[in-house]
């Protein structure tokens, strides 16, 4: 009793030092472990203007505990290929034989070797992406694995719902891997009619749970359907009605997915697999997963996952390369771009060594603060000669990167700090001159709706506009 008295007599020296102690010890976490020394002076004014609040704010977005249980599942960086193959797809008279330096550094970074005998055909929105994905799923014989970010309880997310109750029903190994922030987009969510269905469903790093509240900003942006293990689709869209643009959806969003053969689709499938042992501790193998894969075409392409686990910066590290390598051209087009200052600089240089660099966005953004803060950056880009285009609404939710009309960058990231260092991402790297030329094709084709931004605009925004958006822009390493 003498101690609780105790104790409650000195309760504000208590409180205090709990203060001061939880604050030093976040700071000096941050100090140790950030990486970017914006995110890291950004945390420590959290950590010491908010007292208590700032360092739960820091334990719970801050600090990653991915990497650990990644690496206590075994899900690692696996032995580079310095063999690798440099076989670029085309002759060297197609003028690419200065990206064969390019397919040496992704190698090294990389833990996939470049694969041969690949094709890879464009899907524009969900009207020309979701019939093939749904009759690939009625067709399955072996096994079908899904992984998204959003599956919403919409018309679209109950077309692919019913498609893989009916391969369930047909004897056909089903997984599905939704991200537990995503799954909740619509309210109730897909979850019960996939359970209904029979359908085999996890969800990435759950929220309800005081553990996994501390993985808020960790989440799995990546989007892959592989059926048989054969054939795969992936890209940037999600599973919502919104994509299906001719059924003139309440929010329509113009996207672009890809349908993927050959080789490639077991480093796809890999990804998928490791994915789904992180959540469930199921590990998928054998040939029902992993069949043999014969070529498909003349493409060349390889996997680059990205994540805050063993896979960190390697696709931020990737496009640093490839913009290094660029010599004639560079078209970047993603729904976000608030890149850090090493991609801007990347991006200035290429220009001023007389590549053309193109970038298209969205006239008008779905998210307010991640536009503002790339209207804050548009400046520096612009004032070294790169150029840059809005496409209007309907919102294009596109990813998509061509080098010098051949080497191609497709799949799930955005050009923003949480795809490059908080989301886990899939993109696929392809060396082929038709593809680029048909991804070129798209571009343009976007370019003669867009309009260009001209430096005297970007600098013209009147005061209070410019005040918010550099507001904005000051939280870029979490957007």
């Amino acid at each position: 009793m003498n101690w609780l008295a105790w104790l409650l007599k000195y309760w504000p020296q208590w409180v205090a030092g709990l203060t001061l102690l939880s604050a030093v010890l976040a700071a000096a976490h941050a100090i140790l472990h950030k990486r970017d020394s914006r995110a890291a002076t950004l945390w420590l004014g959290f950590i010491w203007l908010l007292p208590l609040v700032g360092p739960i704010l820091y334990l719970a977005l801050g600090v990653n505990r991915i990497r650990r249980r990644a690496l206590a599942l075994g899900i690692q960086r696996s032995a580079p290929h310095p063999e690798s193959r440099e076989d670029l797809g085309d002759p060297e008279q197609a003028g690419a034989q200065h990206l064969r330096s390019l397919a040496r550094t992704v190698n090294r970074i990389t833990s996939r070797p470049l694969s041969a005998g690949n094709r890879v055909e464009v899907l524009v929105n969900g009207d020309e992406a979701f019939p093939p994905m749904l009759a690939a799923i009625d067709s399955a014989q072996c096994s079908v694995t899904l992984s998204t970010y959003i599956f919403d309880n919409d018309a679209a997310g109950r077309l692919f719902a019913s498609a893989l109750g009916r391969a369930v029903a047909r004897g056909v190994e089903v997984r599905v891997l939704i991200d537990a922030a995503g799954l909740h987009y619509t309210f109730p969510s897909i979850m019960r009619q996939l359970q209904r269905e029979g359908v085999t469903t996890a969800r990435f790093l759950p929220l309800l749970t005081a553990r996994r509240l501390l993985a808020l900003n960790l989440r799995n942006h990546r989007k892959l359907l592989v059926v048989d293990g054969l054939l795969a689709f992936t890209g940037g869209m999600n599973l919502r009605h919104g994509n299906m643009l001719a059924d003139a959806p309440r929010h329509p969003v113009r996207d672009l997915h890809f349908r993927v053969a050959g080789p490639v689709v077991a480093q796809l499938q890999q990804s998928f697999a490791q994915d789904w042992s992180f959540s469930t501790g199921e590990s998928l193998a054998g040939i029902r997963w992993f069949p043999v894969l014969t070529p498909a075409g003349n493409l060349t392409a390889r996997v680059i996952t990205d994540g805050p686990d063993a896979d960190f910066e390697k696709l931020r590290w990737t496009l640093l390369a490839a913009l290094a390598e660029a010599q004639t051209s560079v078209s970047i087009v993603t729904p976000y771009f608030v890149p850090d200052p090493a991609l801007l600089t990347a991006l200035n240089l290429a220009a001023l060594r007389g590549v053309q660099v193109e970038i298209l966005l969205p006239e008008k953004g779905n998210l307010s603060v991640v536009h503002w803060a790339s209207r804050a950056l548009w400046w520096q880009v612009l004032d070294h000669g790169c150029r840059i285009w809005l496409t209007p609404p309907p919102f294009d939710h596109s990813k998509l990167l061509i080098v010098d009309g051949h080497w191609v960058l497709l799949g799930s990231a955005n050009w923003d700090t949480r795809s490059l260092r908080l989301n886990f991402e899939l993109n696929v790297e392809c060396y082929g001159r038709d593809l680029a030329r048909s991804l070129g094709g798209i571009v343009s084709e976007k370019k003669r709706g867009a309009r260009e931004v001209t430096l005297a605009e970007a600098d013209g925004r009147p005061m209070p506009v410019r005040l918010r958006d550099g507001v904005a822009r000051l939280f870029s390493p979490f957007l």
